[in-house]
């Protein structure tokens, strides 16, 4: 029956859903006439759309990367090998395997969701290779899922980064969290956010609940569509490092020589062991991506090598490119006219202590379908969010977990994030997203509960 309705609305995606780029023109419009609704005048949403556009080109640049970083180590001798081997021991029934590429990308998203998006891409590439008669669609689907769940209660979530990273937040933010010092200096660490037990609790549920569901959602036999049916051409594999021409001039020569990609590698270890020395809360997008990027450079030995891989990748960022500068003008829209501010305070006009974390998680979902912005909207949110539950007396770092909770789950039914692995394994947004809505079906009332029950155990304020 499952498997049934997970085919029911991939052929409605299929049929009716268009590019995901058309997501973000529809959301432009909706988020200006919702802005008309209440009383804004159109010249301030103008105002406000034109002056957001640039606003995420550095984190359109720093996505960028994380396709082409995670290609880059992925593409290498070493590690393709090790996704190879995964591969070669990935169950060879149809469902087994789906169910396996949803566990590695939930269990590595938890450490880092830019790890599991490309890692992941690469998987299901290999597994579709190797396993006969596995849906495709499904494979892809499912290595989304760590992007759709557990994320951000892991390592990588950008809230629980920037509630306890000195300097992340604004200093009156940090005031509000403070509230007259009874969370000293504003700074909530891990051990009040991802590594409550609560947390730890969530994500469990979610990865077993969420790889059940694609183990039972899986098309099996006729019903399902391999990747040669689906005109997929999965390319040559990766691993054809040695068919390089050998070096002819002593500018050849050099490219060909690893001296140089061993000092660069050697600087840029230097720097992130300074810069680490603080503690996993000086983890961000940038010393990830520079971390990834020294990988690469040492996994591929050469500086022909790395930049034949580089090539390779780049063709998978245009959908980033193009789409990012719209969601930054629609988020500037939305912060700049207070309309996530006067949907807060409705959520909030609504809540008791008890049923505050829930409705935090669903105004998160809500959001996030408009702004899918990887948690980087926690800067904007949390004054009124942290504010609320002082009020409420509800324990803040559960209400951050909570907001992360549904800010994962939006990425089901919006395919922002998805760009990047459906640009490696070939597929459209409406190939996908038949099964990554039945998941976001199923986790949404999961989710709801749990934020509630477990909220529930938690003292005012930490």
């Amino acid at each position: 029956m499952i498997a049934r309705l997970a085919l029911a609305f991939t052929a409605f995606a299929e049929r009716w859903l268009p590019d995901a780029f058309v997501f973000a023109l529809a959301a432009t419009v909706i988020v200006f006439v919702a802005g008309l609704g209440v009383g804004v005048p159109a010249g301030t949403l103008v105002s406000a759309w034109g002056d957001g556009f640039p606003a995420l080109l550095s984190f359109t640049m720093q996505m960028a990367l994380v396709i082409v970083t995670g290609y880059v180590v992925a593409s290498s001798r070493p590690v393709y090998r090790l996704i190879c081997l995964l591969a070669d021991r990935a169950p060879r029934s149809p469902r087994g395997a789906v169910a396996l590429v949803a566990l590695f990308a939930m269990t590595s998203a938890w450490i880092n969701w830019g790890f599991s998006l490309i890692f992941s891409a690469v998987l299901v590439k290999e597994i579709a290779r190797r396993v006969r008669g596995v849906d495709y669609r499904a494979l892809a689907a499912s290595s989304l899922l760590g992007l759709g769940s557990v994320w951000a209660q892991g390592l990588s979530g950008s809230a629980a980064l920037q509630m306890a990273t000195p300097n992340a937040l604004p200093d009156p933010v940090r005031a509000i969290i403070a509230h007259d010092g009874l969370i000293p200096n504003g700074l909530v660490d891990f051990s009040h956010t991802i590594f409550l037990w609560q947390s730890f609790a969530s994500v469990a549920v979610e990865i077993v609940v969420v790889t059940l569901v694609m183990w039972l959602a899986a098309p099996v036999g006729a019903a399902a569509r391999d990747a040669q049916q689906l005109g997929i051409d999965l390319g040559p594999p990766l691993d054809h490092t040695d068919d390089l021409p050998p070096p002819r001039t002593p500018g050849e020569r050099i490219e060909h020589s690893p001296l140089l990609v061993w000092l660069v590698v050697a600087l840029g270890a230097a720097y992130l062991f300074r810069t680490l020395a603080g503690g996993v809360t000086s983890l961000t997008v940038n010393t990830i991506n520079l971390a990834m990027l020294l990988i690469g450079m040492l996994l591929h030995g050469t500086p022909a090598r790395l930049m034949r891989s580089v090539r390779a990748a780049t063709p998978a960022t245009w959908g980033v490119i193009l789409q990012f500068p719209f969601y930054a003008a629609i988020a500037g829209m939305i912060s700049s006219t207070h309309l996530n501010e006067r949907i807060a305070h409705l959520f909030v006009s609504l809540s008791s202590k008890a049923s505050f974390p829930a409705l935090m998680a669903a105004y998160s979902a809500a959001l996030g379908v408009f702004v899918p912005s990887g948690g980087s909207k926690w800067i904007i949110e949390a004054p009124y969010v942290v504010k609320a539950a002082h009020e409420l007396q509800v324990h803040v770092g559960w209400v951050v977990a909570s907001y992360d909770l549904g800010e994962a789950i939006a990425n089901l039914v919006q395919p922002f994030w998805m760009l990047p692995v459906l640009a490696l394994v070939g597929l459209r947004a409406r190939d996908v997203m038949g099964f990554t809505f039945l998941v976001f079906l199923v986790l949404l009332p999961i989710v709801l509960i749990l934020t509630t029950v477990l909220g529930a155990t938690l003292p005012y304020p930490l």
